[in-house]
């Protein structure tokens, strides 16, 4: 313990205030590194011009990789790697996609666009990324249109030493098995997936989990298709038959104004609009206590995981490009709503075990974007690399006082967000000012002992909250340092600019 909730300093009547409750800390709680997850469908460019260019394309590539978009996500340390979806997870067929690639089948992708993809990327290209990021993979299995022996045998093919499956694998160049824990047993199975009951699915869980086994020294965690947002009878339902077979479900959330018509410009919203968005970004937070309450009537333990394996903002398409590929701009407002949603995840350590942010490249909430040889950085890569310190260390509490908004559709938004942690003796504090127009003036009391020791800051911010990144202009928004923190006794105190978000970390 550094310092005790009894010591703190007073706080000025004119600032806002962070405290960090140091003596609340559960020394074996985690921030998961699997928080920071990303998810890579089969959908518009995310894979075949986002991933994927092939050995022999003239865009600088390792083994048909970005370089660029290689190079950017080793940066950011990504944990672990969804794929292949998605809607085109349950129509995916595993063995179209390996051998010689002149002899794989082309494949219609009905859901997303109708785009025939030549299979190009399958298993061992999936894996072989993920060894490449030194990341987990985090595979989705066909449940709605695939059987249990297909399942399994991919399984097998991918994690066994012997056997037919493993010879299967030799052949086509593999020799050593790769290690595969998580594995997603159909995505969406309440709709694209299968449009299964929640009492069908559960049967259908059990049996396909049945045969999905463990091969030379690999461990599966087994993970559930859990509901969309708000669906708390899927979760009780497949909980109460089928927890003890599982060792994760899903949440699927998204940022989002609806379903049907219009879902609004990605780049042209207003004030009114921005403030919506922040507040149903974290109605995520009630959803996921919703969620978890029901599952501890069967796990009050909290063996199970909450895996939010989708999640982001999901507005209209960039005009002139296909519908179906879901490709949109990326402002400072994602920027927010990446920070808050990862604030929320990091509160609910107990359960939630891993989150995929929806997708990695040119799909909705991207990390990147990419045209012909060209890469643009979007403002959410920025929070993610500016919030890698917190992967893997110990939650920090925090408590805020500050003002509050309301916004429409009976939701609030605090102006200042913040979270904290602490891992090898440095303590890395997130603060989020979400108003449009004044800076905040932010007092952190650590108590009168606390002296505080090499302290670093980075900050991003915007001149609007509707500016992007674009390939004429690709630093418009960007990760920038931050020194306007400044410590005395037992006491940081900053001015926090209107719509930034600064990171700080130091030694106490």
């Amino acid at each position: 313990m550094l310092f005790s909730a009894g010591i703190l300093c007073p706080t000025a009547a004119s600032a806002d205030t962070v405290t960090l409750m140091m003596d609340r800390i559960d020394p074996d709680a985690v921030i998961m590194p699997e928080i920071y997850g990303q998810f890579a469908e089969h959908l518009g460019a995310c894979i075949y011009g986002g991933l994927w260019v092939g050995p022999d394309s003239p865009i600088p590539n390792t083994q048909g990789y970005r370089n660029d978009v290689l190079q950017a996500l080793r940066d950011l340390k990504v944990p672990v790697m969804r794929w292949p979806g998605g809607c085109f997870a349950d129509e995916y067929h595993w063995r179209d996609g390996i051998g010689p690639v002149k002899d794989r089948p082309t494949q219609v992708n009905n859901n997303w666009g109708g785009t025939v993809e030549d299979n190009s990327f399958g298993t061992h290209e999936f894996f072989n990324l993920c060894e490449l990021l030194g990341c987990e993979p985090y595979l989705s299995g066909n449940v709605g249109s695939g059987s249990v022996e297909e399942l399994a045998q991919w399984v097998e093919y991918i994690t066994a030493a012997d056997g037919p499956m493993a010879r299967l694998r030799k052949e086509n160049g593999r020799e050593k098995p790769w290690k595969l824990k998580y594995l997603g047993v159909g995505n969406e199975s309440w709709g694209c997936g299968g449009n299964f009951t929640p009492e069908y699915y559960s049967d259908v869980y059990r049996r396909y989990q049945t045969y999905c086994r463990d091969f030379s020294g690999n461990k599966l965690y087994k993970i559930a298709s859990g509901a969309s947002d708000y669906d708390y009878d899927w979760t009780d339902i497949v909980m109460k038959k089928a927890h003890s077979h599982m060792d994760g479900i899903s949440l699927h959330y998204y940022t989002v104004t609806g379903w049907s018509g219009s879902k609004g410009s990605a780049t042209k919203f207003t004030p009114d609009d921005y403030y919506w968005t922040l507040g149903k970004c974290l109605e995520i937070e009630p959803v996921i206590e919703k969620h978890d309450s029901i599952m501890d009537k069967y796990d009050a333990k909290k063996r199970v995981g909450l895996l939010v394996d989708e999640w982001g903002t999901w507005w209209d398409v960039e005009p002139g490009t296909n519908p179906g590929h879901l490709y949109q701009q990326n402002t400072m407002r994602d920027a927010m709503v990446a920070a808050l949603s990862l604030n929320v995840f990091q509160r609910h350590t107990d359960r939630v075990r891993m989150t995929n942010i929806a997708q990695v490249a040119n799909v909705l909430q991207s990390m990147v974007l990419t045209r012909g040889d060209s890469m643009v950085l979007t403002p959410t890569y920025y929070v993610f690399k500016m919030y890698i310190p917190h992967q893997g260390a110990t939650p920090v509490p925090v408590s805020v006082k500050t003002s509050r908004m309301d916004v429409r559709d009976g939701r609030s938004v605090d102006m200042l967000q913040a979270t904290a942690s602490r891992k090898d003796g440095k303590i890395t504090l997130s603060l989020t000012n979400v108003g449009l127009d004044n800076d905040i003036d932010v007092e952190i009391p650590l108590g009168n002992s606390a002296k505080v020791k090499d302290m670093t800051g980075s900050i991003i911010t915007a001149g609007s909250v509707n500016d992007y990144n674009d390939f004429g202009q690709p630093e418009k928004v960007t990760l920038k340092p931050f020194k306007g923190a400044k410590a005395s006794k037992g006491n940081i105190t900053l001015k926090l600019p209107a719509k930034s978000i600064v990171t700080l970390t130091f030694e106490i």
